[in-house]
C-alpha cells in the first residue's frame, strides 16, 4: 500500500515531518528523524501515526481536534515503507539503533492492528537492532491488548522493547484534566511495568513539564520503584491546544537538566534523562498534529 504525501517539511539531518493521506480526507503525520545522532548508521528514529486524528483530546496535544478511526496494519507500515525506500530501497537497516516510535497522531493501545505492526516490520525489513516504541496514556479497558506486548517483549525482543508511558503529574485530578479520558491509575501502571521489565531498558515515566503540573516526588517514589522505572522529562511543546489552555513551558532552553524537579527525581533514585531534543524541530512543527492543523487552516482560507 502506498501513501500520498500532501506536504513535507524538515530536515533530514534533523527530522522531516510528512503528511500523507489514503484517500477521502483520512490523514497522517508521521516522522523521519535522527533522534539527536548525527547519522541514520547511529540512530535512526521514524515516528508513525496509528490513527487518523486522536479520541484522547490531551490537553497539550494537537492531533485530537479530529479523529476518524484507527489505521489498518498496512496503512501504519506504509509510513515506515515511505521513509525507509527514500533512504535504503534494499530495506537492509544496519543502524546500530532503529527505532519505530507508536507515538504521533493517536493512542496505540487503542488499536489492535499495532501489534500486527510491530511484528510486521522485521519481517517486512532486515534490521540490525530493532526497538519498537510505544507512547501511552494507558487508557483503561485495554487489559488484553497490553498483555500481548508484555508478551513480545519478554518472548521476542527479549526486553528491547521501550515502554513509555505520558502520565505528567501524579495528581490524579491534573492527569484527568489533561488527558481526558478513562485511564490506568499510577499504582495500575506500577503493577504492569514491574511486570514488564526484565532487565535491560526500564519502563519510561514521562512528564511534559509545564508552570501547573504537580508532581510530588515523594508520591511518585512510594509508587514507583527505581529499579523498573526511568523518568524522562520534556518541555511542553508550542502546540495550538496547548496555547489555548495557557499551559505554560518551564524549561529554560539550555538548563533542563537544573530544574528543581529534575534534581529531586535523580536524588529518589531515578535514572532521569532531560529530553529537550533539537530545538529547531519546533520551527519544523515535528509534534503532534501541528502539520496536519497548519495544512487544514491553509485549506480554509484558500476556500
Amino acid at each position: 500500500m502506498n501513501i500520498e504525501i500532501l506536504h513535507e517539511q524538515g530536515d533530514e539531518y534533523i527530522a522531516k515531518v510528512y503528511l500523507g493521506t489514503f484517500g477521502e480526507d483520512k490523514m497522517v503525520e508521521f516522522v523521519d528523524s535522527l533522534g539527536m545522532a548525527t547519522s541514520r548508521k547511529e540512530k535512526w528514529v521514524i515516528i508513525v501515526s496509528s490513527m487518523f486524528g486522536c479520541p484522547i483530546d490531551c490537553k497539550f496535544c494537537d492531533a485530537g481536534k479530529s479523529f476518524q478511526g484507527p489505521l489498518s496494519t498496512e496503512e501504519i507500515i506504509a509510513q515506515v515503507d515511505h521513509i525507509v525506500k527514500n533512504h535504503i530501497p534494499s530495506g537492509n537497516i544496519d543502524s546500530k539503533k532503529f527505532k519505530v516510535q507508536f507515538a504521533r497522531m493517536g493512542e496505540p493501545a487503542l488499536n489492535d492492528n499495532v501489534i500486527d505492526a510491530i511484528l510486521e516490520i522485521p519481517r517486512r525489513y532486515y534490521v540490525k537492532n530493532y526497538m519498537p516504541c510505544i507512547s501511552t496514556v494507558a487508557p483503561a479497558g485495554r487489559e488484553e491488548w497490553f498483555e500481548e506486548i508484555l508478551k513480545i517483549n519478554h518472548e521476542i525482543l527479549n526486553g528491547s522493547f521501550q515502554m513509555q508511558f505520558s502520565i505528567h503529574s501524579t495528581d490524579e485530578d491534573y492527569r484527568d484534566f489533561l488527558i481526558p479520558a478513562k485511564k490506568w491509575t499510577l499504582e495500575e501502571i506500577a503493577d504492569y511495568g514491574e511486570r514488564f521489565h526484565i532487565g535491560g531498558r526500564k519502563v519510561t515515566l514521562n512528564f511534559a513539564v509545564g508552570s501547573e503540573n504537580p508532581i510530588d516526588v515523594e508520591k511518585l517514589r512510594s509508587i514507583f520503584s527505581p529499579e523498573h522505572f526511568a523518568i524522562k522529562v520534556t518541555p511542553l511543546n508550542p502546540t495550538l491546544n496547548a496555547e489555548e489552555y495557557d499551559l505554560i513551558n518551564v524549561f529554560d532552553e539550555e538548563d533542563g537538566n537544573k530544574l528543581p524537579i529534575v534534581s529531586e527525581m535523580r536524588d529518589a533514585g531515578f535514572d532521569v534523562f532531560v529530553s529537550i531534543g533539537d530545538l529547531r524541530e519546533n520551527e519544523i512543527k515535528s509534534n503532534c498534529g501541528q502539520i496536519l492543523q497548519s495544512y487544514l487552516d491553509d485549506r480554509i482560507k484558500e476556500v
